[in-house]
């Protein structure tokens, strides 16, 4: 990392009373720079009370739309605009609609890594560190759980007595995982030990562990006492879990890795910060909207 432009980032942020929100997925030396590392629950919860007036996004649309839907009226940038979730479109609102219309008991349940427009049309957001509690405390008996379908399947167990609806989205680095991977680390290690997170296909949840978050991954690490873990998540998550456990050995296939994560780069950052550009821009009614289930999310994991 150039230490010039790492400098010139921190004065940058001085002057412009901005912090840099970082997803374990973007580049370990994005991280490093940034005010605040974690999974969307926590990066949420923090762009919902900084005082800050400029958020600095290092991560995909979707968290800097949710990021500018919980502070509309603050500066909210994107260092790369085309840095987009595939996931987060994967069902329609004409989908949700007519859902609704089979259904009178239904809560539509629209995981964080959606976009505005389905957030609108939702009753309560969701991350993978809440999914299970938030859905299990929902009065409806029928839950349509948007867009991604292993996180439904993976809720779904754990909240038997609801009846799921399912959609069929999801992540690409998660859904591309190869089980047979993970048996040939079983072969050469027997002791290893595999931490997934839910948005993985069922073949890789069977062979796991430990199912969690990204934020469950790294602090499960902490409380084992084994040495030797395959992770299946997208590889940034590997810069925490080193730094924080340096005397553990961490497994992972370098295919796993989402593309738009990494366009998020120092070069982009300092740009972003340098001319207050590319800007978060959403539509008002849509963002009043979506705001609700995004603050239902909040108050029902307190």
């Amino acid at each position: 990392m150039p230490n010039n432009l790492k400098n010139e980032i921190e004065i940058l942020k001085k002057e412009k009373n901005a912090i840099i929100l970082a997803h374990y997925y973007v580049d370990g030396e994005i991280q490093e720079i940034s005010d605040y590392v974690g999974d969307s629950y926590y990066l949420s919860k923090i762009a919902s009370s900084t005082s800050a007036d400029v958020l600095v996004f290092a991560g995909v649309s979707f968290m800097a739309d949710s990021a500018k839907i919980l502070n509309p009226n603050k500066i909210v940038l994107h260092p790369d605009s085309t840095a987009d979730c595939p996931m987060a479109h994967m069902v329609t609102v004409e989908r949700i609609e007519k859902v609704r219309s089979m259904y009178d008991d239904l809560a539509v349940v629209c995981y964080i890594n959606s976009s505005t427009d389905l957030k609108a049309a939702s009753d309560v957001c969701v991350t993978s560190a809440n999914a299970v509690s938030i859905t299990r405390a929902l009065p409806n008996k029928n839950i349509f759980f948007i867009p991604d379908r292993n996180l439904a399947h993976y809720v779904s167990a754990q909240v038997p007595d609801k009846h799921f609806v399912y959609n069929e989205g999801f992540c690409h680095v998660h859904e591309n995982m190869n089980v047979d991977n993970i048996i040939a680390a079983k072969k050469i290690r027997s002791d290893i030990k595999v931490l997934a997170h839910p948005e993985c296909n069922s073949r890789i949840l069977d062979q796991a562990d430990y199912i969690g978050s990204t934020t469950g991954i790294i602090n499960h690490v902490e409380t084992c006492s084994d040495k030797y873990f395959y992770i299946c998540t997208e590889i940034g998550v590997l810069h925490q879990l080193e730094k924080k456990y340096p005397d553990r050995i961490f497994y992972h296939h370098p295919d796993d890795v989402c593309q738009d994560m990494k366009k998020i780069t120092m070069q982009k950052i300092y740009d972003s910060l340098k001319t207050l550009s590319p800007e978060v821009k959403l539509d008002k009614e849509f963002s009043e909207k979506a705001l609700k289930p995004l603050i239902k999310m909040l108050e029902l994991s307190e």
